[in-house]
């Protein structure tokens, strides 16, 4: 089953994320889209309505940022640096994956090996007018 949010702006973004909150099966979200698309905008609007008062940014160099919210901490990744899945697997992905937190993961692509499991993938495609196509899909859907 996939859900479709279309955002016009940025200030979409607050409400998309609270119907995409909602609509999460798992911790686990993937978060797929070109570059530029809107991957990081989407996660800081979900990171601050679970409560993160937190700088929210995009890890592209640390790989991994943990963000303090209501619910605990939240983990966002950034795989798109990676030459190797090895790097991932040796900032400890797994105990990440298995800590029951969210984890938001920027190009998941990068370490698609690594991935097992269930998971709910958020695809971002930018059109040319600048408007956003925001569809939520679950991996059995794949």
């Amino acid at each position: 089953m996939a859900l479709t949010y279309t955002a016009k702006s940025v200030a979409d973004l607050k409400g998309i994320a609270r119907q995409l909150l909602d609509k999460f099966n798992n911790n686990v979200i993937l978060f797929k889209g070109a570059m530029g698309a809107g991957k990081t905008s989407l996660i800081k609007a979900l990171c601050q309505e679970l409560g993160t008062e937190d700088e929210v940014s995009s890890p592209t160099f640390s790989l991994v940022n943990e963000y303090a919210t209501v619910r605990g901490p939240l983990y966002h990744f950034d795989f798109y640096r990676v030459e190797d899945e090895m790097e991932a697997f040796d900032i400890g992905l797994e105990e990440y994956l298995d800590s029951g937190h969210y984890c938001f993961m920027e190009w998941p692509e990068k370490i698609s090996n690594l991935l097992a499991g269930d998971f709910d993938i958020v695809k971002i495609e930018a059109k040319e007018d600048g408007e956003r196509v925001i569809e939520l899909r679950r991996a059995t859907d794949e």
